[in-house]
């Protein structure tokens, strides 16, 4: 089997599919991508079992067959080469490679392409479509709230919200949550997937910089994501996601609007002097002025700041994790932000101060306890 392709479009398929490649699989196969040859069209798959990725190029080719590539050669020598056309022949009963470009020539060993898994195929699902940006936005504002607790598999994942007229993201870790809603965006059908977190950092990777159609279709088991030239199975988490709605706070009568931006820089100023195990801070709301302070007893380390707000609601202090409020204070566009709160020891809102026709994000974050009132 033999077929002439761009060394520099080949690489960049491969690139945008080898975050799946894992160094140590379960299955030693699975360092390698498969290479399938059809019709003048090259189809790179990477698996790790759970998620695989597909990608297909245009080649040269007169004839058909299949070969598993190592990866991580093949990559560092592409990667080596200037961009040129070059000639990959395979020999299909010792499984060699060789690679010839204008000046060399590279041979590496292959393997039985019928050793590496199938990719799971969908059937009988109603598809559905959302715009690569909207989706690319979905995942960017819920991905850095996704648990790492293997303990509790549902929150390792992010979990997607079909409805007739809305796609809803959430992620939590148990500490903070985000619920991201997209309103013009329909599915025309109601359904729960549990996406891993992996399948979805890998999506964000690969999805196109300019306008595409992103084409989702799932089925008991899995969840398939195509676009352009791009194909992305995973495997969906089959437990339980928590019962998210009933953690929102419904009453907040304590409400607080402030430049997001000011109040970002003061809290990332601040928490240098907090204590490095619970990295808190305090917010003492107060008429039209936030203070933010920070101690730390262990090493008599202390600082505040007063800023200027729009605060309605009675007098309070409210303690939370510095690392959660900056992540999210820099997740959110708007230039001002409210937050809603209801007592000291319940979970306060942080959200755009101005609401969009087309999404609504709502970011629940947990106080830590001031020792004033424990």
């Amino acid at each position: 089997m033999k077929f002439i392709v761009s060394s520099s479009a080949l690489l960049k398929q491969l690139q945008s599919i080898n975050g799946v490649v894992t160094n140590n699989p379960v299955v030693p196969i699975l360092e390698n991508f498969l290479f399938e040859i059809e019709a003048g069209k090259l189809t790179i798959t990477a698996s790790d079992l759970e998620t695989s990725m597909i990608t297909e190029l245009p080649v040269e080719a007169r004839d058909t067959g299949r070969i598993a590539a190592p990866a991580r050669i093949l990559l560092d020598t592409l990667k080596n080469l200037p961009d040129q056309p070059v000639t990959f022949t395979i020999d299909e009963e010792t499984y060699t490679i060789e690679i010839g470009s204008a000046n060399g020539r590279y041979k590496l060993a292959g393997e039985n392409a019928a050793d590496f898994p199938r990719v799971p195929v969908v059937k009988g699902s109603a598809p559905v479509e959302i715009p690569s940006s909207s989706l690319a936005r979905a995942i960017n504002k819920t991905i850095f709230a996704v648990s790492t607790d293997e303990l509790r598999p549902a929150m390792t994942g992010i979990l997607v919200q079909l409805a007739d007229a809305q796609i809803t993201f959430v992620a939590t870790d148990g500490h903070r949550l985000l619920r991201y809603r997209r309103q013009d965006v329909g599915a025309g059908q109601t359904a729960n997937l549990i996406i891993p977190r992996k399948a979805f950092n890998l999506l964000k990777g690969a999805l196109p910089s300019e306008a595409a159609p992103v084409r989702i279709e799932f089925n008991q088991s899995n969840a398939f994501f195509s676009f352009n030239q791009m194909r992305l199975v995973c495997r969906l988490i089959d437990e339980r996601y928590p019962d998210y709605e009933n953690v929102i706070p419904v009453s907040n009568p304590n409400k607080l609007t402030i430049n997001r931006q000011e109040l970002l820089n003061s809290v990332r100023r601040i928490s240098i002097y907090s204590n490095k195990t619970t990295h808190q801070v305090r917010l003492r709301l107060a008429g039209s002025e936030l203070t933010v302070s920070a101690e730390d007893l262990d090493f008599s380390n202390e600082a505040n700041e007063r800023l200027a707000c729009q605060y309605d609601g009675e007098d309070m202090e409210i303690g939370f994790n510095a690392r959660f409020l900056q992540e999210m204070l820099s997740n959110i566009d708007s230039e001002e932000i409210t937050l809603e709160l209801s007592t000291p020891n319940r979970a306060g809102l942080l959200m755009p101060a101005a609401a969009d026709d087309n999404e609504s994000i709502l970011m629940l974050v947990m106080p830590v306890m001031l020792n004033n009132y424990v």
